[in-house]
């Protein structure tokens, strides 16, 4: 089990008193490493070397005082000499050093003063013995927790979308749409990176526009249809009266502008838009920007049905480096770092291994998950092939001969015609830039025009058609990409059938739409060896969906996770752009599964995650070494677990609004039927109970019939109720109108009652959770517990139980939807003494007593994090620290993953005895490795 940060800053400050007047280099080296890898639980015996030699550039021999190969490098001085000369000593040594084993991190140390270097990041931090314990996150690598950076796409490429999005708007307002639009504009955008990137001569197209058409733009659609017609036709069949301006553009082919489309019709503003979209440097524009075009000219409505959300370069590297790359990438260093006669046959085999691969895309869209795909693996190629020929590469004759790759090694399905057709293109124009970089790193020209080989994309429905025929599982090696993200209550018909076809039981209970992506493409997977990663919504590792989902992808499929990144802030580049919480999941069959699991964590929901390493990860995505069953899924239970009383949802009149009044509408009745004020009770749901607007409701039950039959608007009133649950289709619902002053669900407390909201946002720290009192009446949107104590308040509202209802709760959109059976009643708890009972209760009510103090504010107010008062929040940190020692008592937790682990382990202890009295299903029994 890791050590928790907490225990990690004690015995940090334990050795910082420790060494305080430690000073001598040669006499108290090994002993002060020694002690400080005893920090981390590290025997330094175990990793690391003393005076490692090494043979310097300069065929000098050198020592290295702490040397722990590919990780860390120490260059140790005595108190006060210059760190400046163990840089340069250190450097030195890495320099010497062979490739695979170039460490991470740098460290310069005289025992009081600290330099620690990043090189990956190019970072360094200096600090003093004293601030060790404050500094010692920086060394998590100790324990294999990294801070991973995955590189953002280029400003210009937004810059670039936004232009063309410019044009579409101008275009659409025009009257000209539909597919037409989309195929003019992808010929647009391919001349206008064409003319910058070699495939026409330099700057031909802009000078066409600029020369050849007329200010007005009266002639500029006529003109670029020409174009467009001299585009798809070889030269050798070209006119010989064709104008010489047009003659100097090449034959494309592949399809792009083989249909004939509309003309466009332009005027001068138009024109003035493309002219200035000529302008714009497109070499460095990254075809990947086609999704984001689409995106930004794609309907709103139309996107959501679809589920279309596009993907930034950023994102997608955080899906294929852990899927593939990194592991690519360190097996071409271990190669390149060999001596002798082998090294050349290894890195020809190694060009072949990529050439080799296939990779499929289900649900593609633009193809953007493929062309970041199909760049990254072309430029390790060339550096594949750079170091193959050496000192002889000016010797090749023909550059064209040389790359293995191409883009028939991509395969993708998508939904709808236009993208698909991107996704092509798009591939195309990154195997020109691919092709000019490796001309270049060969001092040739090398250009794939006209083109000849064409990547795979299948407009179809990725769930009616078999995978195998676009691609056999077989001959498969990654399944990845960006499914559609539709929930559950959004689906249409056909995607809720196709959830249920893949679930294979009648229904598919709450499983959003891209949980079926994950089951095809496991049961896909099963008849080949392709490992598969996708994103998708954080609903598949929280809530109900996981007791659903998870089942089926071990048992039936047979999966692992391999990775996983927690949930982030989704970005994109473009216009429209969707705003939600997403996960990534990497999976591969049990018995392929890699030893060491890869779990990407964010400290916030847009920075750079830290890295760590796990034996197993769970369908929370939390590391499951606590756990004996890593495979634990928090399932829904209708009754409390933990001790806790029973917590129920509030009244659920189904009256159509009928009973339900608004100010005006109480004055007015309580004004033609004075007697009702006892049965007008205030009725708060989720915006009462957060923002303190007013609402009532009329409780007619137990009202004298005497006083409901002498107002005409009660009677109304109440027909009105009979009449809607009378002409409902539900069964239950008719069955209420016999009895129409009755609610569905009557939940009317007589004393002061605990309420928690169902829906909270996101961005909370904490769930609001207050008391409220007769005569309020709770509604559906809010939970009820009655005879509440102050322990039990302390205890849900502190951090420890928002770390549950975080990770086990789920979503509605992106705020977390708080339920009964998933986070109520399976929150594991701790067993306090009557003193830690008495506590706990004097720090609850502090968290009252300073709400108290803003008489004014509203929950919404108070649990904004941005303006939430100080003195609210010193209480709830008081109360937290407290909370997390009677679950963890010598150094409570650090983090929320921290917390979330420990609760895992607790509720396994919980549930035990449930499990224990039920029959288990058999289970496919796991490869031992050797």
């Amino acid at each position: 089990m890791r050590l928790s940060w907490n225990e990690l800053r004690a015995r940090a400050a334990d050795f910082a008193r420790e060494w305080a007047h430690a000073a001598y280099e040669k006499g108290e080296t090994q002993d002060f490493y020694n002690s400080f890898f005893a920090i981390f639980d590290i025997k330094r015996r175990s990793v690391a070397r003393y005076e490692e030699h090494v043979k310097k550039l300069d065929n000098r021999d050198g020592y290295i005082d702490l040397f722990w190969p590919s990780v860390l490098l120490v260059e140790q001085k005595s108190r006060g000499r210059s760190l400046a000369a163990a840089r340069a000593q250190a450097l030195e040594y890495f320099d010497a050093l062979a490739e695979h084993e170039r460490p991470r991190y740098l460290l310069l140390c005289d025992f009081q003063n600290w330099e620690l270097i990043d090189l990956d990041l190019d970072e360094e931090i200096r600090f003093q013995l004293e601030e060790l314990p404050e500094q010692i996150d920086r060394f998590g690598f100790m324990m294999g927790v990294h801070r991973r950076a995955f590189r953002d796409q280029d400003p210009v490429n937004i810059q670039a979308s936004e232009l063309v999005g410019a044009i579409h708007d101008e275009l659409r307002e025009s009257g000209y749409a539909g597919e037409d639009l989309d195929r003019f504009l992808v010929r647009i955008v391919f001349c206008l990176f064409a003319d910058d990137t070699g495939i026409f001569e330099r700057e031909s197209f802009l000078s066409f526009l600029e020369d050849r058409t007329c200010p007005d733009g009266i002639d500029t659609g006529p003109l670029l249809d020409h174009l467009f017609t001299v585009l798809n036709t070889p030269e050798g069949k070209r006119s010989r009266n064709l104008d010489p301006n047009l003659a100097a553009f090449p034959f494309v082919d592949g399809d792009l502008f083989d249909e004939r489309i509309a003309t466009a019709d332009f005027d001068s503003n138009l024109r003035r838009l493309l002219i200035e979209a000529a302008q714009f440097d497109w070499s460095r524009i990254s075809p990947a920007i086609f999704g984001a075009l689409f995106q930004s000219v794609m309907d709103p409505d139309h996107r959501r049905a679809v589920g279309a959300h596009y993907t930034t370069e950023q994102n997608i590297l955080k899906v294929i480096e852990p899927l593939f790359l990194d592991e690519l990438r360190a097996e071409f260093e271990r190669i390149r770092a060999q001596r002798g006669g082998r090294r050349r046959a290894n890195l020809l085999r190694f060009q072949q291994r990529l050439g080799a691969m296939r990779f499929l895309d289900p649900a593609c869209g633009c193809g953007n998950f493929l062309i970041i795909t199909y760049r990254e693996l072309r430029e390790l190629e060339i550096e594949v092939l750079l170091e193959f020929h050496g000192r002889e590469r000016q010797a090749v004759q023909d550059v064209s001969a040389l790359s293995a790759m191409n883009v028939d090694q991509f395969y993708g399905i998508e939904i709808l015609e236009f993208p698909a057709r991107i996704a092509e293109t798009a591939l195309w124009m990154m195997d020109h830039i691919m092709n000019r970089r490796l001309g270049e790193a060969f001092g040739q020209y090398f250009a794939r025009i006209p083109l000849r080989t064409s990547p795979q994309i299948r407009c179809a429905d990725a769930h009616e058609i078999a995978w195998d025929n676009v691609l056999p599982a077989k001959q498969c090696t990654f399944v990845y990409g960006n499914p559609p993200f539709v929930g559950s209550k959004l689906q249409s018909p056909l995607q809720r059938e196709q959830v249920q076809r893949a679930v294979q039981l009648t229904g598919g209970g709450t499983l959003d739409y891209v949980a079926a992506w994950f089951i095809v493409a496991g049961e896909y997977a099963q008849r080949g060896s392709a490992k598969i990663a996708f994103v998708a919504t954080n609903s598949i590792s929280q809530g109900e969906q996981v007791g659903q989902l998870w089942p089926i992808l071990y048992d039936r499929c047979n999966l692992e996770i391999t990775f996983a990144h927690r949930t982030f802030e989704w970005g994109s580049e473009a216009r429209g752009k969707a705003h939600v919480h997403v996960v990534i999941v990497g999976l591969d069959k049990a018995a392929d599964a890699p030893p060491q699991k890869r779990l990407f964590s964010y400290q916030t929901a847009t920075g750079d995650p830290q890295e760590s390493a796990h034996d197993l990860i769970t369908p929370l995505l939390v590391g499951g070494e606590q756990l004996s069953d890593p495979r634990l899924v928090v399932r829904e239970q209708h009754r409390p677990l933990n001790g806790l009383p029973q917590l129920i949802i509030g009244s659920k009149p189904i009256d159509n609004g009928h009973y339900i009044l608004n100010a005006d509408e109480r004055a007015a009745l309580l004004s033609d039927v004075p007697d009702i004020g006892p049965y007008v009770r205030p009725f708060v749901g989720a915006r009462e109970f957060l923002q303190g607007s007013q609402r009532w409701i009329l409780r007619l039950d137990g009202a004298p019939a005497a006083l409901i039959r002498s107002s005409a608007e009660l009677r109304d009133r109440v027909r009105a109720v009979r009449e809607f649950r009378s002409a409902s289709r539900s069964r239950p619902t008719q069955a209420l109108a016999e009895t129409p002053l009755l609610y569905h669900v009557n939940v009317i407390p007589e004393a002061p009652f605990l309420a928690i909201p169902k829906t909270s946002s996101e961005r909370r720290d904490y769930l609001p959770i207050e008391w409220l009192e007769p005569p309020a009446i709770p509604s559906d949107a809010l939970f009820v517990l009655e005879n509440a104590s102050l322990t039990t308040f302390g205890l849900l509202t502190s951090a420890m139980h928002m770390a549950w209802m975080r990770t086990v709760a789920g979503r509605l959109e992106s705020r977390y939807r708080y339920s009964i059976g998933v986070v109520y009643n399976t929150f594991p708890v701790p067993n306090p003494t009557k003193r830690q009972r008495d506590r706990l209760t004097e720090l609850a009510q502090a968290v009252l007593d300073a709400r108290a103090t803003h008489a004014d504010a509203t929950l919404a107010d108070l649990y904004d994090p941005d303006v939430m008062p100080a003195d609210l929040r010193r209480a709830h940190t008081v109360l937290d620290r407290y909370v997390d020692r009677l679950y963890r008592p010598r150094v409570g937790f650090d983090s929320e993953r921290e917390r979330v682990e420990h609760l895992l382990a607790r509720y396994e202890q919980m549930i035990a005895p449930l499990d224990a009295a039920q029959p288990r299903p058999n289970r496919r029994r796991r490869r031992t490795r050797p």
